[in-house]
């Protein structure tokens, strides 16, 4: 295990993190994902702290958009577009900007999105994240299948990462990368995470509650045992049909 990312809820809320990010050992990789109202005041700050990279909820340029999605009224959207700047300035890149796609709200903005990107420079990536419906909103679900067609018809080139094997595109020198959780045995049988939730609990896959173990308390031998536990319990949420070709994932040492 090398890499940590911090989620929430809102992180940022912690007033611990500084103290936490400090006391991690000597990881490859630190990062967060937050709302952005308070990274400009926090981006120096969680640097000095040993915080390598964000993640930023940005799923609208338009203030009006955002209050509705959002169901605020107080100038937030300002705050994230400030905190989005400030993460760069404080170099924790490559700020990663995460945009979930909203039919009837936000699903004809990508190509603004894709430009705004670009502008912030080559330290910003955008992400395009599938609506996870777990509330029933079938009217506010859009075909992937249609926005991947249509980046892939724009973009010079593209890659295909190891996690979860997500496409990135590369287009006139934006950074896009698609991710596709739902329903997607690709990405499930790709996924080499492990959540902790934030009761204490490791979390083996981010569709369900099932085989969640217990860690609060815990001795670090006892620690050892139960996250070989938690990764012995895995499985892919979404299966494969039969004859897909599937991909064995292994844990790292």
């Amino acid at each position: 295990m090398d890499k940590i990312k911090f989620s929430g809820g809102e992180p940022l809320l912690r007033r611990d993190l500084p103290d936490i990010l400090s006391g991690l050992p000597d990881l490859k990789d630190v990062s967060l994902t937050t709302n952005g109202t308070l990274l400009s005041k926090k981006a120096e700050g969680l640097a000095d702290s040993g915080l390598d990279r964000v993640n930023v909820s940005l799923d609208t340029l338009h203030p009006d958009v955002y209050d509705t999605i959002t169901q605020t009224k107080r100038n937030y959207h300002t705050k994230v577009m400030d905190g989005i700047h400030a993460a760069i300035s404080a170099d924790l890149v490559p700020v990663k900007v995460n945009m979930v796609l909203l039919g009837g709200l936000n699903d004809e903005e990508v190509w603004e999105m894709v430009e705004f990107t670009r502008g912030c420079g080559e330290d910003v990536i955008l992400q395009l994240i599938e609506l996870m419906d777990f509330k029933g909103l079938p009217d506010q679900q859009i075909d992937m299948d249609e926005v991947e067609k249509d980046l892939d018809e724009k973009a010079s080139h593209s890659v295909e990462r190891r996690m979860h094997r997500r496409r990135k595109y590369y287009i006139d020198g934006a950074e896009v990368e698609l991710v596709r959780p739902i329903d997607n045995s690709t990405f499930c049988q790709n996924c080499n995470r492990l959540r902790v939730t934030s009761d204490a609990k490791l979390k083996t896959c981010l569709l369900h509650n099932k085989n969640l173990i217990d860690i609060r308390g815990k001795e670090p031998g006892e620690m050892e045992e139960l996250l070989k536990s938690a990764v012995l319990r895995r499985e892919p949420y979404c299966k494969p049909e039969e004859g897909m070709k599937t991909y064995q994932v292994y844990a790292a040492k």
